[in-house]
């Protein structure tokens, strides 16, 4: 059994769907399928159940799954030893956004807990650069938000978070249980400097260009809330200060969180990163 075919057992296996699957790992479904098939006729028996219902894992699918992520996991744990013997045990990760996030936290005891010998240099950056720095070099991988420019650029989606709007809890729409983009066309809103990606400024703006204050940074962004009744938007279950609350936005896309890399990038110790990533933020 290759390891690229066991990786493509694992990616069906936990998103139960081939299309997904083949998203995931950025390829066509049909050659996808092909290797599923491949692999079922070298094991000897089917590893899914196909219905108009979806897919599930057969017995036999279940217990290959468990054997395939601790043989990928021991592969990956090679290649790291080796690219750290060869003198590049270092990765450096780009983080945008609460660093308090449960999410990050499962993913860097996961990742310490696989990789005790690499060092993982952090990389906190501001709302101007969505990538983290990705583009020019200054970091590996990015745990961020979408949506923004992905050109030359492989994007894992890890998890989406409804979107609210932050306001002076003294705000007249304050006690609103929910609230449409609509209903706040006529007020103030937070802006990103000029050169702030287009595609990530137009959507924390709700598709439609604002006037209001210049932020670079999370505090500042709540703070221009807080001091000048401006409007903004962000993910929900996220601590604010006093102060300020959130109201749930009923037309708003959700907020993902995803893990970003310059593509064609094969580094052993980022394609770790992503899938220890996928697993941490899955709970």
């Amino acid at each position: 059994m290759e390891l690229r075919t066991l990786r493509y057992f694992v990616a069906v296996a936990e998103e139960l769907h081939f299309g997904r699957a083949a998203t995931r790992l950025h390829m066509s479904q049909p050659p996808l399928s092909r290797s599923i098939k491949q692999l079922e006729a070298e094991v000897g028996a089917l590893l899914f159940a196909r219905s108009p219902a979806g897919v599930t894992l057969t017995p036999v699918g279940t217990v290959l799954l468990e054997e395939a992520r601790a043989l990928l996991d021991h592969a990956d744990r090679v290649r790291v030893r080796v690219t750290a013997a060869a003198g590049m045990g270092t990765i450096t990760v780009g983080i945008l956004g609460d660093g308090t996030d449960p999410g990050v936290a499962r993913l860097a005891g996961a990742y310490r807990r696989h990789h005790p010998g690499i060092d993982i240099r952090i990389r906190d950056t501001d709302l101007t650069d969505p990538t983290c720095g990705l583009r020019t070099g200054l970091v590996d991988v990015a745990l961020t938000r979408a949506p923004f420019d992905a050109t030359a650029l492989t994007v894992r989606a890890l998890r989406a978070d409804p979107v609210g709007v932050v306001l002076r809890a003294d705000d007249p729409l304050a006690h609103r249980d929910r609230l449409r983009l609509a209903e706040l066309s006529d007020r103030r809103w937070f802006q990103f400097p000029q050169d702030t990606d287009p595609i990530w400024q137009a959507y924390w703006n709700g598709g439609t260009p604002r006037e209001g204050p210049v932020v670079r940074a999370v505090q500042e962004c709540l703070q221009a809330v807080l001091w000048n009744g401006t409007v903004g938007l962000a993910p929900l279950g996220h601590d604010l200060p006093a102060g300020l609350t959130v109201v749930p936005l009923t037309d708003m896309a959700p907020s993902r969180v995803v893990a970003v890399w310059n593509e064609g990038d094969t580094n052993p110790l980022i394609r770790s990163f992503i899938e220890i990533a996928t697993a941490a933020y899955r709970h």
